[in-house]
């Protein structure tokens, strides 16, 4: 892997923190600051229902991924989700986002993470081949469905 990443800790906060308000503010998530602190501190301090990871330069990171885990029967185990991916407009179309999935699916597999689970946009096709070049596949017979506590 060419692009570096590495597991963010709470001393990434403010990095991750400002990366994480611009992807809200491009893809139109209604959050505000405190909001998303209070969401982000446990995972950086260790909880074991997720983690995020930053890649690219240490004090100037390109982009994040979070990933969150569950369990699935059918999937055989603990599955995770990608609850979140980012990389700075500036730098998109480099293949960062391919080498980061690649990574992770890798990292995820060898501690016994039997699937990765990710949602697109249905309309936004650029991102659907991003996807599929990352061998996730479309699930003919089922959609996220969500109900907000």
């Amino acid at each position: 892997m060419t692009t570096a990443i590495h597991l963010a800790a709470p001393d990434d906060a403010p990095r991750l923190l400002k990366l994480i308000g611009d992807f809200h503010s491009e893809v139109g998530i209604d959050r505000t600051d405190e909001q998303r602190e209070a969401a982000l501190m446990p995972l950086l301090q260790g909880s074991p229902l997720g983690a995020a990871w930053l890649f690219g330069l240490a004090k100037a990171p390109t982009g994040y991924i979070i990933i969150t885990f569950g369990w699935s029967m059918e999937m055989g185990g603990m599955d995770a989700f990608v609850d979140e991916l980012y990389i700075r407009p500036n730098v998109r179309k480099r293949g960062i986002a391919s080498e980061v999935l690649s990574e992770i699916a890798k990292s995820l597999s060898d501690v016994g993470v039997t699937a990765l689970h990710l949602e697109v946009d249905r309309d936004d096709e650029a991102t659907q081949r991003l996807y599929s070049r990352a061998h996730f596949k479309m699930r003919d017979r089922y959609s996220l469905m969500t109900r907000v506590l």
